[in-house]
């Protein structure tokens, strides 16, 4: 057998991206309970009764189950929870190290008030009374101005009763400014509304699907449940099932599929409407389905027919036109084949045209809402809240234009664009006088790091509801700091493509450690302190009596079992005008939507393309990593505190670069000094940088370690729908 050099690197890739996800290492980080006693930080638990309590981890949007074992109040260990229909007892890197988030030094452990300027790190202790008090006089004065449209909360999500709590307290002051963080959630909310006519949830039975066609989505990098998709690859391969990855650079999903193909970055949209064309010029889509349950199909048709072709697919994405039309064949012909996107972890929203052409497919092989396909199920009703009565102020307020512009004007459809909010507040379009920030980082997380930081210095409120010291919390004026999800109760959703609704509970697993305060019960003081007519739509003692209540019937099962799930539908229901699936989704001019996306630079000035990637071993979202997982950050990744990108050795020699080589990466946002490693890995002319490093906060473990891609990456906003559709950003590599 002959083993070329592709085959090679895939060999070996795979098999390091095979021993990351075997027992070995985790067998050590099931004992990281044992080392993360040993920091001096944390001391190690006296002899005692040992208990376990069920509970739910939210430092991702994964929701998995957790049982923490305890000996006395302490807790000692965090295992998955077996039986919870997310992760069934696995769990991941960062859920394992979640007790050093808990006990660390990192935590905020009483309100702070600023005494010096943003991000000086200067503060003075507050009493919590004081700090409600401060909130509740200004949010009054700004309501009796008439500018209670003036405030706006960037929450991590928009699921929960917590989250529905800060939305319900804005709907009730005056303001329409609720906003979460950009992720592909949004793409898929926007184009289900679009195709199936109704708010809904994008579910995949990816556990019975037999050919899983991935456009970048990072399966075994964090995309949904890291533990529940690497369980289900793990299924695929003793059933037979065929994983296809297509991606410009061999991630770790990529080295463990059964095909790698390299595209051209930012043209998946155009091989997906390939494959389409290939699938309907050979009557290869199942006919029953198209006919019967689409609408919009012969519109649909004459586009990918007249402008995506198998040669015109070719010059757009790169791949050979043979391997189109073979991989066309290969997925209609499947039983239960599943197409997905939403590039890494899914942290980054892109275009609604991409999302489409991909939901297009999944149309065409008919495979929607059934076993081992697609499912679109309803946003979350299981909570029962009671009416609230806006008042004159409150009606004329959430009538306003929101600070994002989401549902207004070009971007109707969109429910949040959270990535246009720092331009519009930084160019004045838009006036917001307070900022909630709850269980999200956006100075750090949100793309064009810069343009970001200047629209924050507009804002002359900010409060952060943050557990810890994030980029966010060290430039706010007040932080009303949160318990850590092992401290509180709360309703856990789980909206990360699972085929089913699931609900999970966090429960108190230790007594809050500090002087902190359930966000949920902070925010019914605010209300409580502003008096009638805010405080009427709040009657609750506490957020525990909240939960109780909105959960109903529910509660007694949440409590006792830890989780609360509902079958999936299996009959395709669509409640467009058509009651069909929309193709074209309500567009008239399906090649505007379909349009490319270009990245941001001139070519000349940047001949080279920058792109991000995802790594289970580093958090990129709200949480960073802690101490534990930072050291299982591979040396070509992080060496030292200096961040390497990866460069394929044949642009690396055009450019006079080797391996460990000093370099400046420049794009049109900013300019970094990092290191080479070569990488065959990556398709030629391409630079690739992961998310998650470049902190200036939290603390020694992290801050100051590698560059935060995102103070290099800009948004590009989608013209279809408002939402960011940047995939990278030209770059240039110059020597140091």
């Amino acid at each position: 057998m002959k083993i070329d050099r592709r085959c090679f690197l895939s060999l070996g890739i795979g098999g390091a991206a095979g021993l990351a996800l075997s027992p070995i290492p985790w067998k050590l980080a099931d004992d990281s309970a044992i080392w993360t006693q040993m920091w001096p930080w944390t001391p190690v638990p006296a002899d005692g009764e040992t208990t376990y309590v069920k509970s739910a981890c939210t430092l991702c949007p994964g929701g998995c189950g957790i049982s923490v074992r305890k000996v006395d109040n302490r807790a000692v260990k965090i295992e998955g929870m077996e039986g919870h229909p997310v992760n069934d007892g696995g769990i991941c890197l960062l859920g394992l190290s979640g007790l050093q988030l808990l006990y660390g030094p990192t935590r905020v452990k009483t309100p702070l008030k600023r005494a010096g300027e943003r991000g000086e790190g200067k503060w003075v202790k507050i009493t919590w009374e004081e700090a409600i008090s401060e909130v509740a006089k200004k949010l009054g004065d700004l309501r009796e101005n008439g500018e209670s449209s003036s405030v706006a909360c960037i929450s991590g999500t928009d699921k929960g009763s917590v989250p529905t709590l800060f939305k319900r307290f804005l709907s009730v002051y005056g303001s329409p400014n609720f906003m979460r963080m950009p992720s592909v959630l949004d793409s898929y909310e926007l184009a289900l509304s679009l195709s199936f006519g109704f708010a809904a949830q994008q579910g995949f039975d990816l556990e019975k699907a037999d050919f899983i066609l991935s456009f970048g989505s990072g399966i075994i990098e964090g995309w949904g449940s890291p533990v529940r998709m690497i369980r289900a690859k793990s299924s695929w391969r003793e059933s037979g099932g065929k994983t296809v990855q297509v991606e410009p650079r061999l991630s770790n999903t990529a080295a463990k599929s059964d095909k790698w193909i390299p595209i051209n970055p930012g043209t998946e949209y155009a091989l997906a409407l390939g494959l389409a064309g290939v699938i309907i010029t050979k009557s290869l889509y199942r006919n029953d389905f198209v006919k019967g349950s689409t609408s919009g199909f012969d519109k649909f048709a004459g586009l990918v027919l007249s402008a995506y072709t198998p040669d015109a697919a070719e010059k757009i994405t790169g791949i050979k036109k043979e391997t189109i039309e073979a991989l066309a064949v290969d997925f209609a012909r499947a039983a239960k084949p599943v197409a997905i996107c939403g590039r890494g972890q899914g942290r980054a929203q892109g275009s609604l045209g991409e999302l489409m052409a991909v939901q297009a497919l999944n149309a065409l092989v008919g495979n929607i809402n059934k076993e081992g396909g697609i499912f679109a199920f309803p946003n979350p009703g299981y909570m029962a809240w009671p009416d609230y009565i806006a008042d004159d102020i409150a009606a004329e307020g959430i009538k306003k234009e929101r600070a994002d512009g989401a549902g207004s004007g070009n971007f109707g459809y969109a429910k949040n664009l959270t990535n246009r909010f720092a331009e519009t507040v930084k160019s004045g379009k838009a006036a917001v006088n307070v900022l909630f920030v709850l269980e999200s980082n956006p100075l750090y997380s949100l793309s064009d790091t810069n343009t970001v930081k200047e629209a924050f210095k507009k804002i002359p409120f900010i409060v952060s509801f943050s557990s810890f010291m994030d980029e966010t919390a060290i430039n706010s004026d007040l932080i009303l700091p949160n318990h850590v999800y092992l401290e509180r109760y709360e309703d856990v959703y789980v909206a990360t493509g699972l085929s089913k609704p699931v609900v999970s509970l966090s429960k108190p697993v230790v007594s809050p450690q500090f002087n902190t305060k359930h966000a949920g019960d902070v925010v019914l003081l605010i209300a409580k302190e502003m008096g009638s007519p805010v405080a009427d739509s709040f009657p609750w003692k506490s957020y525990s009596a909240c939960l109780e209540e909105i959960l109903g019937g529910k509660w007694d099962k949440l409590v006792r079992e830890g989780f609360w799930t509902d079958g999936a539908s299996s009959t395709p229901v669509f409640k467009t005008s058509s009651g069909k699936f929309e193709f074209a989704g309500g567009f008239i001019d399906l090649a505007a939507l379909f349009a490319p996306v270009n990245a941001e630079g001139d070519p000349k000035a940047y001949p080279l393309l920058l792109i991000p990637y995802d790594s289970m071993r580093i958090a990129s979202g709200y949480i960073g990593d802690p101490p534990f997982a930072v050291k299982t950050v591979e040396d070509t990744v992080l060496k030292g505190k200096d961040a390497l990108v990866e460069v394929n050795p044949a642009t690396a020699r055009a450019g006079g670069f080797s391996e460990g080589s000093y370099a400046i990466l420049k794009t049109p946002k900013g300019s970094a000094k990092v290191k080479v490693h070569l990488f065959d890995g990556i398709m030629p002319g391409l630079v690739a940088m992961p998310r998650g490093l470049g902190h200036t906060a939290y603390d020694n473990y992290l801050a100051g370690k590698g560059i935060n891609v995102n103070e290099l990456i800009g948004t590009v906003e989608d013209p279809a729908s408002g939402l960011d559709a940047a995939w990278g950003i030209r770059a240039n590599l110059i020597k140091a």
